[in-house]
C-alpha cells in the first residue's frame, strides 16, 4: 500500500466517523414499548410507551417559549399531538385483526438518559388471542439510527424486541416464549449502540492511534526523532490493539453488568462526565505520553466508566433477570463486533503509514488535538448541563 493511498483510505474512514456523528445529533435515542397482555382473560392489551421529550421535541417543538427546557405544563398542552404522533407509528394486530388502543394517561418520568412522556394505554382484543403483531415506525423518517426496545409480557412469559428501520415488525407468540429474539437482536443494538456512541468511538480511537509506533525504550522498532519509532510488524502492533480492546473489552461487560442488574447505579450526569474525562485523557496522553505502554491500564480503567454509558440500553427496559442475562450476552457481542469493525478498519492502514510525517504530525498529534478539544466541549456541556454541542 502506498502511502498516498494510505491516507486516502484513513482520510476516508475519518470522514465516514463524522458523518456517522452528524446523523447522530444527540445521544442515542431510544423509546420503552411495554405491553401486557391478559392471558386467559383475553379481552384488553395494556401498554406503556415511554418517549423522550428531547426527540419529541425534533419533531413537534414542545418548548413554547424557547427557554431551552420542556416543562411539564408544555407538555400537558400537546399531548393530543403526542398521542397523535405515537399511535400513527404503531400498529397493534391480534391474529391479524388490527387493534385500536387509546391513551388513557399522559406522564412524565426520569430514564438514566433523560426525561421520557409516558404514554399509557389499552386496546381491545379477540378473546383467546394466539398471536400479536406489533409494527414500530416512530421517528425512523426524522432519525434512521433511533431504536425502539420492546417488552411484551403475557401472563409469566417475556419477549423481546429491537425495532429498527431495517426490522419495523415483530410477531409474538402468545404463550410461546422465544428464546432466540433477545440474543440477536441485542447483538444488532450492541452494535448500533457503540457506532452511535460517538464518545466511546473517539476513546477507543484515542487508544488506537499511537498503537503503531512504540515509545523510545521500548523493543522492535526503527527508531526516529520525536521520541516514538514506528512498529517494526503488523504482529506488534496488532498485541498492542489486543490489549488495549481486551481490557477495555473485560471493564465495560463488568460494569454494564452491574449496572443492568441494578447492584450498581451512577447518575447518568456524572457518567456522561466522567466518558468525556476519559477521552481527553486518552488524547492528551498521545502527545505528552505519562501512561508509558500502560495503555491496557487506561482502557480498563476508563472502561468501566463506559460500561455505565452502555447500561441505560438495558436497565431502562425492566427486564426480569432470565431473560436480562441473554440481553446482556447479546448486546456485549454486538458491542465487541462493533468494535472489531473499527480495528480491522483502521489499524492497517494506520500501519502502513506510520513511518510517515502525515500519520505522526496530522493523524496522530493533529488527531489527539481535535478529540481533547471535541471531548474538552462535551464535559463542560455534561457537567453543567449546558446542552450547547450540536452532537
Amino acid at each position: 500500500m502506498s502511502a498516498n493511498s494510505g491516507l486516502k483510505i484513513l482520510i476516508g474512514f475519518w470522514l465516514g466517523i463524522l458523518a456517522a456523528q452528524t446523523l447522530c445529533a444527540h445521544k442515542p435515542s431510544d423509546s420503552y414499548l411495554i405491553l401486557e397482555i391478559n392471558v386467559g382473560v383475553g379481552s384488553t392489551i395494556q401498554g406503556q410507551w415511554d418517549i423522550a421529550l428531547r426527540d419529541l421535541e425534533i419533531v413537534l417543538g414542545l418548548d413554547a417559549d424557547d427557554d431551552g427546557s420542556i416543562t411539564w405544563g408544555e407538555v400537558r398542552n400537546r399531548t393530543n399531538d403526542i398521542s397523535a404522533l405515537a399511535l400513527s407509528r404503531l400498529r397493534l394486530a391480534a391474529n391479524g385483526q388490527t387493534l385500536r388502543p387509546e391513551v388513557t394517561e399522559h406522564l412524565i418520568a426520569e430514564h438514566s438518559d433523560g426525561t421520557f412522556a409516558v404514554l399509557r394505554f389499552q386496546a381491545a382484543t379477540p378473546m383467546s388471542a394466539t398471536n400479536l403483531t406489533v409494527e414500530y415506525h416512530l421517528f425512523f423518517d426524522h432519525d434512521p439510527l433511533h431504536r425502539g426496545l420492546c417488552r411484551f409480557v403475557d401472563g409469566t412469559n417475556t419477549q423481546t424486541a429491537v425495532f429498527s428501520p431495517e426490522a419495523p415488525a415483530r410477531d409474538f407468540a402468545v404463550g410461546q416464549p422465544s428464546q432466540a429474539h433477545p440474543l440477536f437482536d441485542f447483538v444488532r443494538d450492541g452494535i448500533h449502540h457503540i457506532w452511535a456512541g460517538y464518545d466511546h468511538i473517539l476513546f477507543l480511537l484515542a487508544l488506537l492511534l499511537p498503537a503503531v509506533l512504540i515509545q523510545e525504550g521500548q523493543r522492535g522498532g526503527i527508531r526516529y526523532n520525536g521520541g516514538q519509532r514506528p512498529a517494526r510488524s503488523f504482529h506488534s502492533a496488532l498485541v498492542s490493539v489486543v490489549k488495549v480492546v481486551t481490557a477495555f473489552t473485560v471493564a465495560h461487560s463488568i460494569t454494564l453488568s452491574l449496572a443492568a442488574l441494578e447492584i450498581v447505579r451512577l447518575p447518568s450526569r456524572w457518567v456522561e462526565s466522567a466518558i468525556a474525562i476519559s477521552v481527553i485523557v486518552a488524547a492528551i496522553n498521545n502527545l505528552r505520553p505519562f501512561f508509558g505502554d500502560r495503555a491496557w491500564s487506561v482502557a480498563f480503567g476508563f472502561g468501566l466508566v463506559h460500561g455505565f454509558g452502555f447500561a441505560s440500553v438495558l436497565g431502562d427496559l425492566g427486564l426480569p433477570k432470565s431473560v436480562l442475562v441473554r440481553a446482556l450476552l447479546g448486546f456485549n457481542l454486538g458491542v465487541e463486533a462493533g468494535q472489531l469493525t473499527i480495528v480491522l478498519a483502521f489499524l492497517p492502514v494506520a500501519f502502513g503509514l506510520r513511518q510517515t510525517v502525515i500519520y505522526r504530525r496530522g493523524i496522530l498529534q493533529g488527531g489527539s488535538v481535535a478529540i481533547a478539544l471535541i471531548a474538552t466541549a462535551w464535559f463542560v456541556e455534561r457537567a453543567f448541563n449546558l446542552g450547547f454541542m450540536p452532537f
